[in-house]
């Protein structure tokens, strides 16, 4: 990945390629009808984390379609693994939004979160999002996210994450626009400069911080107390 999450992969076009990890054959067969149908490349599908890790190291898809709760691996767990690799980007996709899986995997490095209620645009979009490199999350985890920080007192004295010292005032502008959720485009508006220069800056940031999605980026940036 080109700085972590953003740059990785490149190749992507509009038909974005895809691994669907669940337990249920049901659930990948219907993905893969929905996604298919959408125009998007399903490369293969996998019944278990460690065959997520092992698929997406050989197939080298854009994205994978992780569900949380899987025998043996599970999906946090190879989601962290597949990030660690540069495999491919991970867009979590469960039905349970408990909190313990939702920051379990942000701070895996997962680079989306989506319910399986979602409906068939919104995940079709969320796919192409996240192999563009962009961060997706359901909005009714956003709100839970975004309240867990407001909620949790910062001391002090406390040091800034590990990286954050080491960024340039620009920089920290990024990061500040990463924890705000903005897209490069955003970003970009904000900052004054291209779409291209944006990008070439959260990859920067992405590798300082050791990050592997925005997501992770913007807990950063929220723990840093540099979002807004």
């Amino acid at each position: 990945m080109d700085g972590p999450s953003d740059a990785a992969p490149t190749r992507v076009t509009d038909a974005p390629r895809v691994l669907i990890a669940d337990d249920h054959a049901a659930i990948r067969g219907g993905l893969r009808l929905l996604l298919e149908a959408a125009g998007v490349d399903v490369v293969g599908e996998a019944g278990d984390g460690r065959a997520a890790v092992r698929n997406a190291r050989t197939l080298r898809p854009d994205v994978v379609l992780m569900d949380v709760r899987m025998p043996g691996t599970d999906g946090i767990a190879a989601t962290r693994a597949i990030l660690e690799e540069g495999s491919a980007h991970v867009l979590v996709l469960t039905t349970f939004d408990l909190d313990e899986y939702v920051f379990g995997a942000l701070r895996a490095g997962a680079a989306g979160f989506l319910l399986k209620s979602a409906d068939a645009a919104t995940l079709v979009d969320a796919v192409r999002r996240v192999a563009r490199g962009e961060g997706v999350m359901a909005p009714e985890v956003t709100r839970r996210v975004l309240d867990a920080f407001a909620a949790t007192p910062e001391p002090a004295a406390a040091a800034p994450p590990a990286g954050v010292a080491e960024l340039t005032a620009r920089e920290r502008d990024v990061l500040a626009g990463l924890g705000a959720g903005l897209s490069n485009a955003e970003l970009a508006e904000r900052l004054g400069i291209s779409a291209a220069t944006a990008k070439t800056h959260v990859s920067r940031v992405l590798g300082k911080l050791g990050c592997t999605s925005r997501l992770q980026a913007s807990i950063v940036a929220r723990e840093a107390g540099l979002a807004g």
